[in-house]
């Protein structure tokens, strides 16, 4: 979840906000629906520093965000209007911080696999794309029961994952070949039923 971070570690004596990309990118998608990078074309330009970024997370300090804030009522509100163009709900989060320092390791109980077998797990468990039987099946379908249904379908089985929705231009053929394997399954099901 994207939250308020102290690591001293990653971020020395910064105060970031970690923002899942995933999750940002569909808030962009769904309240701008520009189709371009939320980071580079909102977020900066709004004054908000990228501290650093990768694996799915960008840390962002900035003016409303992290700095010239109380801390003890920090909310995202600055960041959400310079990403949607929307003024925020005011949503008080409190600061996780983590402890990283050279004594915490030795604590930790040691579970699971090696370091270098975790690294090699998330590439096999990496979702499969959609076939080209599904694509051409959801094509059909897509045809015989109208956008609208296709449309609040679609949204239903991408909603929690990272496919973001079906933007309102994007053509169907677009939106489907963004789906993974098990998505496009859903659908199917989805589309087929009553």
């Amino acid at each position: 979840m994207s939250g308020f971070t102290r690591d001293t570690q990653r971020y020395g004596d910064k105060l970031v906000y970690e923002a899942l990309g995933s999750k940002w990118r569909r808030y962009h998608d769904t309240h701008c629906g520009c189709g371009l990078n939320w980071v580079t074309e909102h977020a900066e330009p709004a004054g908000f520093t990228v501290v650093r970024s990768g694996t799915g997370w960008v840390a962002l300090t900035g003016p409303g965000l992290t700095e010239d804030v109380d801390e003890s009522a920090l909310t995202t509100d600055a960041l959400w209007k310079a990403v949607t163009g929307k003024p925020g709900t005011g949503w008080v989060e409190l600061v996780h911080v983590i402890d990283r320092t050279q004594a915490a390791p030795k604590d930790r109980k040691r579970t699971g696999a090696d370091p270098a077998a975790r690294r090699e797990r998330p590439a096999k468990a990496a979702p499969e794309p959609a076939t080209d039987k599904q694509l051409k099946y959801l094509t059909t379908l897509a045809g015989k029961v109208g956008r609208e249904r296709f449309d609040a379908a679609f949204n239903t089985v991408v909603h929690g994952t990272e496919i973001a929705p079906r933007g309102t231009d994007e053509k169907t053929g677009q939106a489907l070949r963004r789906l993974t394997k098990a998505a496009a399954r859903k659908l199917i099901t989805a589309l087929v039923g009553p």
